[in-house]
Formats: C-alpha cells, structure tokens, sequence
C-alpha cells in the first residue's frame, strides 16, 4: 500500500506526506458526512404530512413547523447529551431560535461538538508526529516550533484544543440566540402596529396574526416565524392561551411573555384587542427609549476610565516634566 502512494505522489509530483494527510483528511471528512446523514433521516409522519401541500416552496417552509414529537438520545449520544428532559428540552429551544428545527438537531450539535473537541487535538499530534519525521516536509518556522514543545507543554495545547472544540460551539449558539432575541425586541412593535390595523379592519385576531406573519417573512423572519408557529398550533386543536405561553418561552423575552399575558386577558374578558395592542406598543417604545437613555447616561461613567488611563500620564508629565528636566540640569 505504501508503495502504490508513492508510485501516485510521484505522478502527482507531491510529497507523499502531504498526500497521507491529505488523505487522512478526505477519510475524517467521508466519516463525519456519513455520521450526519444517518442522524438526519427524516420523520415519516413529517414527511406524509408535508407531501400533501401542492406548493413546494411553501411546503419547505412550512416544514419549520411540523414537528414531531421529543426523542431521547440513542445509545451512542446518551454519553454526551443532557440525560436530564429538563436540559434537553432548553438545549432544543436554543437551537430551535437560530433555525435549526430539524428533531435530529440536538445530536447534530452535539456530534459537531464532540467531533471539534477530538478533532482538534488529533489534527495537532499529527503536525507533531510529521514534524519529528526527518525526512517530511513541513515549513521549517512551524517545524522549529512544534519541535521546540515540551511534553507539559504538548499536554497544555491539547487540554486547550479539547476546550476550544467542545465550548466554542456552545458560545456561539449563545450569541446567536442573544442576537435573534434582540432583533425581535427591536421589530416587536412595528410588528403589533401591523395587528392593530389588521383587527380594526375587521379581521380577527388568529387571521390578523397570520396576515402579519405572512407580511413579515422577509423584514422580520423571527416574528413571521413565531406567529405563525401560534396559528399552526392553534389549527391543529391547541388551545390559544397555551399556544401563546408556549411561544414566550420560546423566545423568553418577557415583552413576549407580557403580549402573551395581554391578548389572554383580552380574549378572555372581552375587551378590545385594537386598543390593548396599541397601548401595549406604546409601552414597548416608551420602554425601549428609557432603556436607550439608561445606556447613554452610563457612557461617560464608562469613558470615565478611559479618559483617565490616556490623559493622567499626559498631565502627569506636563505638570512634573519641568521640575524633574530643571532637577537634572542643576545636579
């Protein structure tokens, strides 16, 4: 076998150490796309039902929201997901809100995970095996480099790359979810303005919030997203108060929990929905402008330092610099 590679580097006219690890590449790539497409096999049930829409393009859309039922981890991922329904539960809701809705999402995520966390530090020993073969060839800056590793050293960066690969991914799967929520804290309003004009042009509120979600599929696709995922579940039998809480948790912002605590009492005392969703909108701009202001009066307490740190050498030296120079000159 190592002869036909290097009968093939020589055509090739590569370094057959660059080919192995070419190869070894390819093979690692071939095993974790073979590892994701077993854990994506889709739902029957989801399938079935999605097959019945006539119009493709909305039946992928729609797909977001033809979810099936919770499945706990398999024999081999029950090492690495949460055991715990609870943890499992808010795992799925985090990576529900950065678009990932596939059921199989959680293992998908959890294999990346897993994956970087030992990819990682293999990618490295193998850079160090390379590098103390003779007669490789690797850039001689990167050689002298790994070369010149300890073994405290050797183990440091690996501990570290196993770090780096297992809770990056989680860090970023925060700021995406921190961001969504901030996008839909900002287009919120706009958004039950759309519903009070819709409800005081006759349509009642289930057909008002899917005109809005239809009407902000494009500048605002979280909100379009959740309402519509209320309108699904309130056609498929689900009660609406229930629906609605289910959303707030979704996103877990508490104007989301509040909106969903104004339209409840609202339907169930029966009092204008127009009027309480623009007294509510009214509440979230007054909220988001205090809040504005809250950050722009702590911006000079916060300058405050940097100020100091940059101008105090500054008038330090201006105010001592002639005495110390008039110092010097006389002794």
């Amino acid at each position: 076998m190592l002869a036909y590679l290097e009968v093939v580097a020589q055509r090739l006219d590569v370094e057959l150490e660059l080919l192995l690890a070419a190869s070894a590449g390819f093979g690692v790539l071939l095993l974790l796309a073979g590892l994701l497409a077993a854990l994506r096999r889709p739902d029957p049930a989801v399938a079935r039902i999605a097959a019945i829409s006539r119009n493709r393009g909305q039946d992928r859309k729609d797909r977001v929201f033809l979810m099936p039922a919770e499945k706990g981890p398999g024999a081999f991922m029950k090492a690495f997901i949460p055991s715990e329904k609870e943890k499992r539960s808010k795992l799925q809701r985090k990576l529900m809100q950065v678009g990932l809705t596939n059921p199989n999402a959680m293992q998908a995520y959890t294999l990346v995970r897993v994956s970087l966390a030992l990819g990682l530090p293999a990618i490295f020993l193998a850079l160090l095996n390379i590098a103390r073969i003779s007669d490789t060839w690797l850039p001689t800056d990167l050689k002298d480099i790994l070369l010149g590793f300890s073994t405290l050293r050797i183990y440091q960066i690996l501990s570290g790359l196993v770090a780096i690969g297992y809770f990056v991914p989680t860090y970023y799967l925060e700021s995406k979810v921190k961001a969504r929520k901030l996008r839909i804290e900002e287009s919120f309003p706009n958004a039950l303005d759309l519903m009070q004009v819709s409800i005081e042009a006759g349509l009642g509120f289930d057909a008002a919030m899917t005109r809005v979600g239809n009407e902000l599929k494009r500048p605002s696709p979280e909100i379009a997203q959740e309402f519509l995922m209320v309108q699904y579940q309130v056609q498929a039998g689900r009660p609406r108060e229930l629906a609605m809480r289910d959303m707030a948790e979704r996103v877990g912002l508490d104007s989301i929990a509040s909106f969903s605590n104004v339209v409840n009492q609202s339907i169930k005392f029966g009092t204008s929905m127009a009027q309480a969703m623009t007294t509510y909108a009214e509440e979230l701009r007054q909220t988001r402008e205090i809040r504005a202001q809250e950050m722009a009066n702590k911006l000079p307490v916060k300058m405050s330092a940097v100020m100091a740190s940059l101008m105090l050498p500054a008038l330090v030296m201006m105010t001592i610099g002639p005495v110390v120079i008039r110092y010097i000159r006389n002794f």
